[in-house]
Order: C-alpha cells, then sequence, then structure tokens
C-alpha cells in the first residue's frame, strides 16, 4: 500500500503537502477544530475548470479533524492513520501542542526524521542544542550563568508566561539594566519569575543573521543546503523603521518583543559556502554520535555573519525539524543541485520514495 503524507495543520502544512503530491503522493492534515478552514476550503483538492481544461488543484487531499492537536495520540486517531499507512511529518508546532512525552511514547506512526531528536530545541533539555553546538565544535555567543556577570549587551532568551513556547526575550547590557527590564516583564504578565529562572543569557551578536537550512539524506548519505531566510517578527521590525529619537520614547512604554511571524528568502555571498558546509557537516557527525539514528532531513542553524578577521558564521539556535520558511525555494541553493527549486516538502517526498524504492523506509523513520 502506498504511502500517505500527513502532517499537523500549523505550520508549515501546506509546504509538506504541495511537495508531497508533486511526488505523487495522498495527503492528509491533522486539523483542530477551529483552525480548519485553510486546509478544508481554499487548499483542498478538487477538480476545476481552468481556461477550457479540467484540472485538480489544491493540496490538501483529507483532513483529519480533532478538537485539540494532543488528542492526535488517541488509538482511534492512530488506527486512522494507520489505516492510511501514513508517513508524519513533523514540525514545530507538533513538538509544542502534543509534547515530546506523547510523540516518544504513545504516536506510534512512522514519523519522518528522528523524533527523539526534537526535544534537543528545548534549552533546558539534556543533550541539548547547545550540547550540540559545543560537541560540533562550533562557533557561538558567550554565555553568562548569572544575570550578575552580564559585562557587555547580551540577549536574555526567556519563554512567555502563557505560551511558554513563544519569546519573552529582551537585552541588557548590565545586572542593573537586567533587573529592570525582567522586572517590568513579569509585572506586565509577560513572563514569570519561573520562566526567568531558566532563561539563558548569552551575548548579544551583532551581524548578518541568517538561518542556513538544512537537508540531510540517509538514503543518499549526503548534505544539502536547501535555502536561505531571515525572519520577520514583531514588533521589532516595526521599531526598526522608526527614527531613533522615536524608538527611545516607544521604549518607555513598550518593550520590543520578537515573536516569529513570517520569513524573508535571502541569499549570500558564494564564497561563504564552503563555511555553510563544513558547520553543518560537523553538526551532522556531532548528532550522529550523540543521538541513536542521527539526523534525518531537515534541520537549520540560525546565527549571524560577524567581522572577525574574514566573515565567520557565530550560530545562536538550531531547529531540528521542519522549518517554518515555504520561501526558502525561491533562494538559488536547490536549484544549483537539482536543476530545478526544490521546496522542503518536496525534498521530504522525494526522500520517501527513494527509500522506498530502496526498501529504508526504516532509515528515515522513527
Amino acid at each position: 500500500m502506498k504511502h500517505t503524507i500527513s502532517t499537523l495543520g500549523s505550520h508549515s502544512a501546506l509546504d509538506v503537502s504541495e511537495g508531497a503530491k508533486q511526488e505523487g503522493f495522498n495527503t492528509l492534515v491533522v486539523a483542530q477544530r477551529g483552525r480548519e478552514k485553510t486546509y478544508l476550503g481554499p487548499y483542498k483538492t478538487r477538480k476545476r475548470e481552468t481556461g477550457g481544461v479540467t484540472k485538480e488543484i489544491g493540496v490538501v487531499d483529507e483532513l483529519l479533524l480533532v478538537n485539540k492537536f494532543s488528542e492526535m495520540v488517541l488509538p482511534q486517531n492512530i488506527d486512522f492513520l494507520n489505516k492510511r499507512n501514513a508517513i508524519f511529518v513533523p514540525n514545530r508546532s507538533f513538538a509544542v501542542y502534543v509534547g515530546y512525552e506523547a510523540i516518544e511514547k504513545q504516536f506510534t506512526i512512522p514519523v519522518f526524521g528522528n523524533k527523539y531528536l526534537l526535544r534537543a530545541e528545548e534549552r533546558d533539555a539534556p543533550k541539548n542544542q547547545y550540547y550540540l553546538m559545543e560537541k560540533a565544535g562550533m562557533r557561538t555567543p558567550k554565555k553568562f550563568k548569572s544575570p550578575k556577570d552580564i559585562d557587555r549587551l547580551c540577549i536574555v532568551k526567556v519563554s512567555e508566561a502563557k505560551r511558554t513556547y513563544e519569546r519573552a526575550f529582551f537585552l541588557a547590557r548590565s545586572y542593573e539594566e537586567y533587573k529592570e527590564r525582567s522586572e517590568a516583564l513579569v509585572k506586565s504578565g509577560k513572563t514569570t519569575e519561573e520562566q526567568l529562572s531558566k532563561a539563558t543569557v548569552e551575548e548579544y551578536i551583532v551581524g548578518s543573521h541568517f538561518n542556513l537550512n538544512f537537508f540531510y539524506s540517509p538514503v543518499h548519505e549526503e548534505l544539502e543546503l536547501l535555502g536561505l531566510d531571515t525572519r520577520r517578527q514583531t514588533n521589532i521590525d516595526g521599531y526598526l523603521r522608526m527614527p531613533a529619537d522615536v524608538q527611545l520614547e516607544l521604549l518607555k512604554m513598550q518593550q520590543p518583543s520578537t515573536i516569529e511571524v513570517g520569513h524573508i528568502a535571502c541569499t549570500m555571498r558564494e564564497s561563504l559556502l564552503d563555511q555553510c558546509f563544513e558547520i553543518g557537516e560537523k553538526f551532522v557527525r556531532a548528532v550522529q554520535k550523540e543521538y541513536k539514528d542521527g539526523i534525518i532531513g531537515p534541520f537549520a542553524l540560525q546565527g549571524a555573519f560577524i567581522e572577525d578577521n574574514g566573515e565567520k558564521f557565530t550560530c545562536f539556535d538550531i531547529s531540528l525539524r521542519m522549518p517554518g520558511s515555504p520561501g526558502t525555494r525561491f533562494t538559488p541553493y536547490s536549484g544549483y543541485l537539482f536543476r530545478e527549486s526544490v521546496s522542503f516538502g518536496r525534498r521530504i517526498a522525494m526522500e520517501v520514495k527513494d527509500a522506498e524504492k530502496k526498501k529504508m523506509v526504516d532509515r528515515i523513520t522513527t
């Protein structure tokens, strides 16, 4: 029975579904009630006559509707996916709403990628992204064990009070500034003392920001750079469009926030590509040593190029699953490899197809 490519209806579901359709797979999206319109309406597959020709449009073949995403692990929903021979593509929303314990112990559907690596994105997890960066020998920002040690411009990576998966990040140049800004965030309800106690304090990197979006293929044993992007964030993007005096006045009333709302596809100078591949390959080798099954499929190294005797990439965050930036296909890097632009959704479907032919599906799923 042919596999169905499935994913959770948020974050990157359309990218996954469109790529799967291009490679001839049926698609299934697990959607939450109240958030299903996009998948049930505009992008549902259907026949339509256009220019005198009847053709199929849309990318979502079937919907599994649940009251809450966490219900995905209920036996009846697992059975629903099993009957369709589903391979499930994880994204950040899957990790956030379903939870690592449920994903690892209750979600028995084959997951494309290494599902046991998803929790490494959390900064307080064992063998987390910082641990892996260190093992890979990557350039990273200086970390501070205590806010009292702050002696330069730092970013405090703290979670929101209610939506703990969202950012309440802020900048501080001293312990006094840290206290002032953290107390204001707690007072406003944006974060909590508990979240602050788990926050990471690190040097703020002044440089040109890039997300290096890679794909590691176990079938072909090859690392691929599929695209680059940078982020659109609220409300920091608005601050950056104001004159400095207006920014300073507004800061008295409201701190900038860095919640991700979109991405911008971008390119980099070609002479920097060797460095990117070297960093990516080091990271793949480090993960292979630390985690059974290693890296499978998409991951991103998020950082900035800084001027340090030539431009050097400093990595400050890593994502270990499907990226949320569908625009990477409009950068030229996948075209350099495949001679056509390939999205992450399609690249995953290509890997599934190749694995089916070589009887290696167990090698690309966990």
